[in-house]
């Protein structure tokens, strides 16, 4: 089954099984996100790139941005899980860009009562009408990444050859907004742009250039909702060279031109 690119214009997402009758299963995909969910009850089986692992009661399970993933629902769960923008956190940055956790799953993690607190406490944020709640939201991530990271074996993927497209795909989700190119990727990370190439069409099912829009029509659907940019700004600053093929890209993977986008969600 391809690989789903989900393009996400959120920087957090909330899901709570407490409000949510859904269960964690979904198909394979990716994003430009940290996800992660600590399941209370029931079993999920968690495939990330080529590891299979499978999460029970109490255990929590952490995908890094880009990572390819699936979630498989084997005993119904009750859960909380959280999508995050790695730019609410640049505190650790480095670290989601960098490296990859060597196991998907951290046993027991539900076992750490000021983890599980605080993963309580911002989903009840979430839902809050609280006037601060996106700092707030911020606050609690930082407590929460600063213990949560520690408990992490983690791998510098720029050793490990089998990781190569994790490492393709940071370095596009840091550079998008400027002139990228297969060239530039081989120059940059010495590995041959044939064969960046073939991790897109193998891997992915998608081109590099549709991977590329796709990262820059996310980014500018945030900038859009902000506000504080014209159209044309937006398109300058997310990495397209004419507002022309910012438009129609962006009505191509939104279904809406960018000021039409603006104005239905504002």
């Amino acid at each position: 089954m391809p690989a789903r690119y989900e393009m996400r214009t959120n920087d957090f997402y909330c899901r709570d099984s407490r409000f949510a009758g859904k269960t964690l299963g979904v198909v394979l995909h990716l994003h430009d996100q940290i996800e992660l969910g600590l399941v209370l009850e029931g079993r999920t089986r968690i495939t990330v790139d080529s590891q299979i692992a499978e999460a029970g009661a109490n255990d929590l399970f952490i995908v890094f941005p880009n990572q390819l993933h699936r979630l498989e629902t084997l005993e119904r769960e009750r859960y909380i899980l959280f999508i995050v923008n790695p730019d609410m956190i640049p505190e650790f940055s480095r670290t989601f860009i960098t490296t990859l956790p060597a196991e998907s799953i951290v046993k027991g993690a539900g076992n750490d009562p000021e983890l599980v607190s605080l993963m309580h406490r911002i989903s009840d944020t979430y839902r809050s009408d609280e006037p601060f709640k996106d700092a707030i939201i911020r606050g609690y991530l930082l407590a929460f990444f600063g213990k949560l990271l520690c408990r992490l074996d983690l791998k510098d993927i720029r050793s490990r050859d089998i990781h190569a497209l994790g490492l393709i795909l940071n370095y596009c989700s840091s550079h998008y907004d400027e002139d990228l190119t297969l060239s530039l990727l081989e120059h940059e990370l010495h590995i041959s742009k044939y064969y960046i190439s073939h991790l897109f069409g193998e891997k992915l099912h998608m081109g590099f250039n549709e991977y590329i829009n796709s990262l820059r029509i996310s980014a500018a659907c945030r900038l859009l909702l902000q506000g504080s940019l014209s159209v044309t700004e937006v398109s300058q600053k997310v990495g397209f060279n004419t507002l022309r093929t910012f438009n129609r890209a962006f009505l191509r993977h939104v279904g809406t031109t960018p000021s039409q986008y603006r104005g239905n969600r504002t």
